[in-house]
């Protein structure tokens, strides 16, 4: 079982238009309402899968129960924190082109009481959890130690912990030696306090991520593909992908990928990139299925191509 944690889930909305036109009234092509947040869509692409998921996260008001519902209707088991504030909803607009422009809402403060529950809730359903996918960003009220205290929480119940977070939740979290972190390509630059122009650069930050403390690192690259870095080695993978709909969720579903096929080695990266690149062929945060995967148009090399530029340069 694959237990996610998502500390500021959403009600995501997408429309799909032809242009983005600043000022003008669009009319969009198509409209989909998903269950939104990191690791909301980790559960998500883990019951497409046809695996067991659990799903914990704070909900309250109207949107909140509209999240609980969609999951439910998805057949993923949820583990609600009921507070007092209401879920935020998100924006995305999808272009035919595939650039993709996303607004999302603050979310809402989470009382001190309301903080412990949520570590309670985390606790008590993590006893039966191979993984546990802890993912985004952190609520207003939320210390950046917090994902930290997960971590070593998770350990000490004998629990493997994969975080896809960035910033100073990262950086704190990284003290308590998280087996897996997933940062994308700004996200490991920022993390390391400078820009990424080629794979070699990135290869680079992410030994020093495993340096301050990851076990692992899963990098994605955006279209150039996917680093793992462990201590059996370190792999790059790509996957053709003929046709870019919306990257909503592709990263997530990438760690989904990775964490379905054990969370470690060549074969998890391959399942990963596998994962992630049929996601962004559908729609919206659609998450992929086993019969969406294409595994004969991914490549796996331990030859790094360390003197590749990177198609979109992190600053």
């Amino acid at each position: 079982m694959i237990l996610t944690v998502t500390p500021n889930p959403s009600l995501d909305r997408t429309y799909e238009v032809q242009a983005l036109k600043r000022g003008e009234v669009i009319r969009a092509d198509t409209e989909r309402m998903d269950p939104g947040g990191k690791g909301v869509n980790v559960s998500r692409a883990v019951a497409a899968a046809g695996r067991r998921t659990v799903a914990v996260l704070p909900l309250g008001g109207a949107p909140g129960a509209l999240v609980a519902d969609l999951l439910d209707a998805q057949g993923i088991e949820v583990a609600p924190v009921p507070i007092t504030g209401s879920t935020r909803s998100n924006i995305a607009l999808a272009e035919a082109d595939g650039t993709l422009t996303k607004i999302n809402a603050p979310g809402p403060a989470l009382s001190p009481a309301e903080q412990e529950l949520l570590l309670d809730t985390v606790r008590e359903q993590s006893r039966d959890a191979d993984w546990i996918a802890c993912c985004g960003s952190l609520p207003r009220g939320l210390a950046p130690s917090w994902y930290a205290d997960v971590v070593t929480r998770a350990h000490a119940g004998g629990a493997h912990i994969a975080l896809d977070t960035s910033g100073p939740a990262l950086l704190e979290a990284l003290r308590a030696r998280p087996d897996v972190v997933k940062p994308n390509a700004e996200e490991l630059a920022e993390a390391v306090g400078r820009p990424l122009a080629t794979v070699g650069d990135a290869l680079k930050a992410a030994e020093e991520l495993r340096g301050m403390g990851a076990r692992a690192v899963l990098a994605s690259l955006g279209a150039d593909g996917q680093l793992l870095v462990e201590d059996a080695g370190a792999w790059f993978a790509t996957a053709r992908v003929d046709t870019v709909r919306s990257n909503v969720g592709a990263g997530d579903s990438s760690l989904a990928g990775f964490l379905i096929a054990g969370g470690s080695g060549p074969e998890a990266l391959a399942s990963a990139v596998a994962h992630g690149a049929a996601a962004v062929q559908l729609p919206g945060s659609v998450m992929p299925t086993p019969a969406d995967l294409d595994p004969a148009a991914v490549t796996v090399t331990a030859e790094i191509p360390l003197d590749r530029e990177l198609t979109e340069p992190a600053p």
